[in-house]
């Protein structure tokens, strides 16, 4: 018996125990998810905040991880941002209203001028988002951006300018909120 339960321990020892979430504002985010037939790596997460208010936890996915913004925004590889609201409710005008300014910050008249109907199209997708409420963009490798809410297509926007005017929301130059592109950026 003695020997039976040193020999358990040694042979039990060595099972590696594999991270498959970590949980950040109470939210279990997962170390990958499928897009695309591919497998994305979570590159950083972290909490929105507002007024002092966490409102979602957001993550990021690529193919290969990247600290730099430039590199992600530039790229042409599949890509997901997630957002789980953690705050009681959000009404769809203000999250409209965040993605108009979002875009704004980022881009001319003119580009803008490019982007407006798809910008559009996109705030048509968003109702009130509530406490566990999940919101995806996959960023696909033909240049269409899926919007899935509470598992749901919404709808496909086309352009690899839409994804990047997207995706620049959270790591532009203009971010808008910096902690949260510096957490997206450092996994």
């Amino acid at each position: 018996m003695k020997k039976t339960i040193p020999l358990l321990f040694v042979v039990l020892l060595p099972i590696p125990f594999h991270v498959t979430a970590v949980e950040i504002g109470g939210v279990n985010v997962p170390e990958s998810v499928q897009v695309e037939n591919n497998t994305l790596q979570l590159n950083g997460a972290g909490i929105r905040t507002k007024f002092f208010f966490d409102i979602y936890v957001a993550a990021l996915y690529l193919e290969e991880k990247s600290k730099s913004a430039e590199a992600i925004l530039d790229s042409k590889s599949t890509k997901r941002i997630s957002m789980q609201f953690i705050y009681g409710e959000v009404e769809a005008e203000k999250m409209t209203d965040g993605w108009n300014r979002g875009f704004e910050k980022h881009h001319s008249e003119k580009e803008m001028a490019a982007l407006r109907d798809r910008l559009n199209r996109f705030n048509s997708f968003f109702a009130d988002a509530h406490k566990g409420d999940l919101i995806t963009y996959d960023f696909l490798s033909d240049g269409s951006t899926v919007t899935q809410i509470k598992g749901e297509t919404k709808g496909t926007i086309p352009g690899f300018d839409f994804q990047k005017a997207l995706i620049s929301v959270w790591l532009g130059s203009k971010p808008a909120d910096k902690n949260l592109k510096q957490a997206l950026l450092s996994h």
